[in-house]
């Protein structure tokens, strides 16, 4: 992907403007981290990895892997392909930090303000890794589901990046929840990323009802992801709830 311009059009046919972009990774931000500068740097309580950067892109410790996505890494290497330099501890490395209350107690050490310096800024490069992110999106989606359902999901996609809002909706559910390919995020077998919600999504949604169509159908989806959860994740939804209200 090239870098935004005052208009690109990426690969996946995903037109784009430096200005919507800007204002795309703003409202993530927003969503993620309260859009402060604090925030970029985050453990929440009763998860064992850290959420940095305006995505909240996960970084696990050496001690404790997980079934999500572990996207900070893929973000520190496309940083350097950029041409940014980032610190050593970060670069091909498992996060320093082993438990939530040592992230916390360091949150002013040398290393903590290194990082937030770095996630600061390259906040706009950060929104460029999600729009990479949903470029590659559509073609792991598509293979990963029957001839029957590529056509709604496809129509739906392209529904979505026709307007502003709807590529907001897109990078920010894509972030927030995942593509939904990924076999070990099911509960009882069922996802609750992009692919799901595309799936389950109106069919007779126009180009201007579809974020909202989208919004109505991650709602159904996330419901579902509770009701399946292994452990109780209801605490959850009412936050992932005003988040989908943003999409309307």
């Amino acid at each position: 992907m090239q870098r935004i311009n005052d208009t690109d059009r990426t690969e996946s046919g995903i037109s784009i403007s430096s200005k919507e972009a800007n204002s795309i990774g703003k409202k993530i931000w927003i969503n993620e981290c309260g859009g402060t500068v604090e925030g970029l740097t985050s453990w929440n309580k009763g998860e064992y990895f850290a959420s940095l950067g305006i995505g909240h892109f996960i970084w696990y410790h050496k001690k404790k892997r997980g079934p999500y996505e572990e996207s900070f890494p893929k973000l520190v290497k496309f940083l350097v392909s950029r041409g940014v330099k980032v610190p050593k501890f970060v670069f091909n490395q498992n996060c320093p930090w082993e438990t939530r209350e040592d992230f916390i107690r360091s949150k002013n050490s040398s290393k903590m303000i290194e990082l937030r310096n770095l996630l600061y800024g390259t906040i706009p490069l950060q929104t460029e890794f999600i729009l990479l992110r949903l470029e590659n999106a559509l073609p792991q989606m598509l293979s990963a589901i029957s001839d029957k359902s590529r056509r709604g999901v496809h129509s739906n996609f392209y529904k979505l990046t026709d307007t502003a809002k709807g590529k907001y909706v897109l990078m920010d559910y894509i972030n927030f929840k995942g593509e939904g390919t990924k076999k070990s995020e099911r509960y009882n077998g069922k996802g609750w990323g992009m692919l799901q919600v595309l799936e389950v999504m109106n069919r007779n949604a126009t180009t201007e009802s579809a974020p909202k169509e989208f919004a109505l159908a991650a709602e159904k989806i996330l419901i579902r992801r509770v009701k399946n959860a292994p452990k109780d994740e209801s605490r959850w939804i009412k936050g992932w709830q005003n988040r989908l209200k943003t999409y309307h």
